[in-house]
């Protein structure tokens, strides 16, 4: 059985505030055959103290400001939930504070927990409280504070757990984004484990879907040139509807591990390219088989080389040419 990698095209703040453009880039998710459309639900009064540095924001501005000029509209969240659904796409979305788990938890059927946010126990025990999959990033956390969150959620009673590795650069290199960490989680949680991949292009998302991510999120944009502060890393619609390609072809590459011998499509090489027992000479009829008289040799349609040691001695039942394959009915 093929398995399924969950594709999250990350649409996050890439919207610009715009309900149109959050809607059209619904549609290329759709199309493209991600599995959900993500945003982020945040408000800068709550996310960042009042007494910030004002040069925090990604372009030297006052990150409130920022923050305010990006945040997705919560009025907009049963619009783009419905609109979602009516796409055959998953809506879903990371709360970054209480109010935001309500308000989520009233359109959308799982959770995200982002990275930054894995510190805080009260946010994921209200997430987690509602009984919904909860997907956790882990950019910046230790084994610690990832065992933190997950027992905060399993004393909530909720045990449907996605860690992701992250590394929580914009974008980030691939030499840090240490994917055999997925398989750490995996092994010392007991949960799924996935990818929030921040490289450029989709290389490394497609290496994690071989790796068995069950989750891969991705940002994507219209354009790499909007104005915005994850615009720059993002992809772009072409490589969103390669990287899902791509990721399904690995998928169906991986297989069930069986090994079962030629599959159809290899029943022709088979045939050709296998080895059998040919005569190396003529043989004349009666003669006894030496094993001076065999070479083995393609195509395999004779007898397997295993069986040489059955085929000397025998006598030929008939003059065999020489290169003919032998086969049973050869030999008395």
């Amino acid at each position: 059985m093929t398995r399924h990698t969950f594709i999250v095209a990350e649409i996050g703040s890439n919207h610009n505030r715009s309900l149109s453009l959050a809607k059209e880039m619904i549609d290329i998710a759709a199309d493209a055959g991600a599995d959900a459309a993500k945003f982020q639900i945040y408000s800068a009064s709550t996310l960042y103290s009042s007494k910030d540095d004002p040069g925090l924001g990604y372009d030297g501005s006052n990150v409130t400001r920022l923050i305010d000029s990006v945040a997705t509209p919560r009025e907009w969240l049963p619009e783009l939930s419905a609109y979602c659904r009516e796409k055959g796409i998953v809506f879903f979305a990371a709360p970054f504070d209480l109010a935001a788990v309500d308000e989520l938890d009233a359109v959308s059927g799982l959770f995200k927990i982002a990275s930054f946010e894995i510190v805080d126990i009260p946010l994921i025990r209200k997430t987690a409280s509602k009984g919904k999959p909860m997907i956790i990033a882990t950019g910046l956390a230790n084994m610690g504070e990832i065992e933190d969150a997950v027992a905060v959620c399993r004393e909530a009673g909720n045990e449907d757990i996605t860690l992701l590795q992250c590394a929580s650069c914009y974008p980030s290199r691939p030499s840090i984004m240490n994917l055999r960490a997925m398989d750490t989680m995996r092994r010392a949680f007991g949960v799924a484990v996935g990818l929030s991949d921040h490289t450029p292009g989709i290389h490394i998302s497609v290496a994690a879907a071989a790796l068995g991510a069950s989750v891969i999120e991705k940002h994507f944009t219209m354009d790499r040139s909007m104005k915005g502060p994850d615009h720059s890393f993002a992809i772009e619609p072409d490589e969103l509807r390669e990287l899902v390609r791509q990721t399904r072809e690995v998928e169906s590459a991986l297989g069930d591990g069986m090994k079962r011998g030629p599959s159809e499509d290899e029943r022709t090489a088979y045939g050709y390219a296998r080895r059998s027992i040919h005569a190396a000479r003529g043989i004349e009829k009666g003669a006894a088989i030496t094993e001076d008289m065999l070479v083995s040799k393609r195509p395999g349609h004779g007898i397997r080389p295993k069986y040489i040691d059955w085929v000397i001695g025998r006598r030929a039942a008939r003059d065999i040419s020489a290169d003919s394959w032998i086969t049973m009915d050869m030999l008395e």
